[in-house]
């Protein structure tokens, strides 16, 4: 596949804002390196660069709650992605359907 040019930080890694394509609602932001980019496009389902295990790990892999790629966008910079899905579950570890269930009001 040929890939327009994604710049990738020092570390190899780009953020990925994963949005729900039905609702719209932002999901989760994660990173990918190249490999993990590579995999989600070839797989059809969210892979990313864990950069507290140091390690690709692919979403949903033991909860079953994979995320179905639609459609990868990247910003006008190309130093960022949004990756549009179809979530099987909820996208938080926690259990929540998106990380971003907080909001700085509560404390």
């Amino acid at each position: 596949m040929n890939l327009p040019p994604l710049r990738f930080d020092e570390r190899g890694l780009i953020p990925v804002i994963v949005q729900d394509a039905e609702s719209g609602e932002v999901l989760t932001l994660a990173y990918m390196n190249a490999e993990a980019l590579q995999r989600t496009l070839e797989s059809g389902e969210t892979h990313f660069w864990s950069r507290s295990r140091q390690a690709l790990w692919h979403k949903g892999e033991t909860s079953g709650n994979v995320q179905r790629v639609v459609e990868v966008r990247y910003d006008c910079d190309g130093d960022a992605l949004l990756v549009r899905v179809r979530p099987a579950g909820p996208a938080c570890h926690t259990g929540h359907f998106s990380c971003f269930y907080r909001t700085l009001e509560e404390r």
